[in-house]
């Protein structure tokens, strides 16, 4: 019997847009009926064993979005074991390829906006809140959002990256 297939979200601290990627995608794969293992996690270990930002958690409640769990750093054994692995932003793409280098990994490592609907202007990034005021927040919750049921039709029709 194979095992459902594994989704990794990644940010920076995983406390702003990789657990809200989390949150999303199990949205979206219990809205399509879908069985998928989905985790999340940061590139640097600051916020290891920390609740999602408050901001963030607050953004994605308002609108009905649940976010839950701490905050973990990635690992070379969860590089390996992911179907797909998704990069929040560049320089958490260039940290990833460079873990899996190091530690002999082939991972499946992409953007997430690689998947957005809405990215055709080339930016690829989903902008990191951490700094920033209320809106950007929201904004990633509504990017990761629209995002989220993409990235499972591509990866169960086979047709992700």
């Amino acid at each position: 019997m194979s095992r459902p297939p594994v989704v990794l979200a990644v940010c920076l601290g995983n406390i702003c847009r990789s657990p809200t990627a989390e949150a999303a995608l199990r949205e979206a794969a219990e809205a399509a009926g879908m069985e998928v293992t989905i985790r999340s996690a940061g590139t640097g270990g600051w916020h290891v064993g920390h609740p999602p930002d408050e901001r963030m958690r607050r953004a994605a409640a308002e609108d009905g979005l649940h976010l839950s769990g701490t905050a973990d750093r990635v690992t070379p054994a969860e590089l390996a074991e992911a179907d797909l692995v998704l990069a929040m932003d560049r320089s958490n793409l260039a940290d990833l390829q460079e873990l899996a280098r190091q530690a002999g990994v082939d991972a499946r490592i992409h953007l997430y906006r690689e998947f957005d609907p809405e990215a055709g202007d080339g930016d690829l990034d989903v902008p990191d809140p951490y700094y920033g005021g209320p809106d950007g927040f929201a904004e990633v919750v509504d990017m990761v959002r629209r995002t989220a049921p993409e990235v499972l039709a591509r990866l169960r029709a086979g047709t992700a990256p």
